[in-house]
C-alpha cells in the first residue's frame, strides 16, 4: 500500500513538466491548445490517482465504531 502513494506524485511532475515540453498552440486538442489539455488531463488524473488510493488503504476498510 505505500508504494501506491507515490502515484500521487505523478500529476504533480506531469504539471510542472509539461510546460518545458508542451508549450504551443498546435495541435488542438479538443479545441484546447496542448498545454491546457495537457494540465486538464493531469487535473483530471489527479483525482482518479486519489481515488485508487482512498480505496486501496487499509485504514479505510475498517468498519467505523457507533456511538
Amino acid at each position: 500500500m505505500r508504494h501506491l502513494r507515490w502515484l500521487a506524485l505523478l500529476p504533480f511532475l506531469g504539471m510542472m513538466a509539461g510546460p518545458f515540453f508542451l508549450n504551443r498552440v498546435e495541435p488542438l486538442v479538443f479545441g484546447m491548445p496542448l498545454l491546457l489539455a495537457w494540465l486538464v488531463g493531469c487535473t483530471v488524473a489527479t483525482s482518479g490517482i486519489m481515488a485508487l488510493i482512498y480505496l486501496t488503504d487499509p485504514a479505510n476498510s475498517e468498519p467505523e465504531e457507533g456511538p
